[in-house]
């Protein structure tokens, strides 16, 4: 049986932080061999999270010997992962021209935040300026609140890692039927734009507003919200449909018709008081129990540790244990090639062994990656 359906996929990833790493990270649980290069004597600890699945080669980049091994590498990959600002690869002699001449198959993914050109093409940023920008940070938040930063899930893994890992696979299926590679520009700015399009369709349908907690999906209507229970917890509440609106009410104890119209945004208001004093009257347990054989869409906000312990999550196995530390298992699933976490491989050894596996010679100078 096949270790993922990624399996006999090569890739190389150069060290970067933040989407790369999680982009990487999604390939090897999908059964790719990722090797990554890391800067000598870089200080890794072999238990992260998000360098599990990887082989680390330390390798001198500005080095001429270390960067000829980085290119045969590159000469037997599949994919490429960098996730520097542009001209960087170009300025140390590994960017696409070169690795295309090396390779004419290889997939070529670079990762940035603002993307390969525009304005703001060489400027620092990060996450939260990244979403600023495409409407979505504005778009979080309370009704009168500043905008509020939803971690850094948006800009960096749900717009960055994610579409990286979408375009490489994309343009390797093309490439196998070409027998051409070619580059694929992932900017943090254009995926956090794409993850925006409900929200465009609604607002040119004129069902969406740019009044922050306001509307249906961002906490303003009263069935789509949190609301805080008698111990100071939380329950989430998403009764969309009518259906569920229904049932959140009978299981409330609160007549329909004692409320405005959900179809008139000036009640709602009044709902949503109606219902925040109904939720302090029980603690967020005794609700949690009171609606898990509904569906009425009522669920307890849990934190990272009491989320691991959840009937649900831990019946499927969503986190698991690896080198000691719990952390999220591999997504999505596969009925016949599996996927599965490895923890990161470190020292002589694994470097040995990538370069005896991928038949390049292995560099003379002595260079060490060490384990935390």
């Amino acid at each position: 049986m096949k270790q993922g359906p990624l399996s006999g996929l090569k890739v190389v990833e150069f060290g970067a932080i933040g989407p790369v790493p999680f982009c990487a990270m999604m390939l090897a649980d999908m059964g790719a061999d990722v090797v990554q290069l890391a800067r000598p004597r870089a200080q890794l600890d072999p238990n992260d999270v998000m360098l599990r699945g990887r082989r680390i080669v330390p390798l001198d980049l500005k080095d001429q010997q270390d960067r000829e091994t980085a290119l045969e590498l590159v000469a037997r990959a599949d994919i490429l992962l960098e996730g520097n600002r542009p001209g960087v690869m170009e300025s140390l002699g590994l960017g696409p021209d070169v690795c295309l001449g090396r390779n004419p198959r290889l997939v070529y993914g670079r990762m940035t935040g603002w993307g390969q050109e525009g304005p703001l093409a060489s400027k620092a940023g990060h996450d939260i300026n990244y979403i600023s920008l495409t409407g979505a940070l504005d778009a979080i938040g309370n009704a009168g609140g500043a905008p509020v930063p939803p971690l850094n899930l948006v800009g960096d893994y749900g717009g960055g890692a994610m579409f990286l890992a979408f375009g490489v696979l994309c343009a390797q299926f093309e490439a196998r039927d070409s027998g051409q590679g070619q580059v694929v520009d992932a900017a943090m700015v254009d995926g956090s734009a794409m993850l925006m399009s409900l929200f465009c369709r609604m607002y040119a349908q004129g069902r969406w507003t740019d009044r922050r907690g306001a509307n249906m999906l961002d906490g303003g209507a009263p069935w789509y919200t949190t609301y805080q229970t008698s111990d100071g917890r939380y329950v989430a509440v998403g009764a969309l449909e009518e259906p569920f609106w229904q049932e959140l009410l009978e299981r409330l104890d609160i007549a329909p018709d004692t409320l405005p119209s959900r179809t008139d945004r000036s009640g709602w208001d009044t709902i949503r008081n109606v219902l925040a004093q109904c939720f302090l009257r029980k603690t967020r347990d005794e609700w949690a129990a009171l609606f898990s054989d509904s569906d009425a869409c009522v669920s307890p906000v849990l934190g990272l540790r009491e989320a691991t312990n959840h009937a649900h999550v831990a019946s499927r196995g969503s986190f698991i244990e690896l080198g000691g530390v719990t952390q999220p298992a591999p997504a999505p699933r596969f009925s016949r090639t599996p996927a599965g976490a490895r923890p990161a491989a470190f020292g002589p050894d694994a470097a040995a062994a990538v370069f005896e596996s991928w038949g390049v010679q292995r560099p003379s100078s002595d260079k060490r990656v060490q384990g935390a």
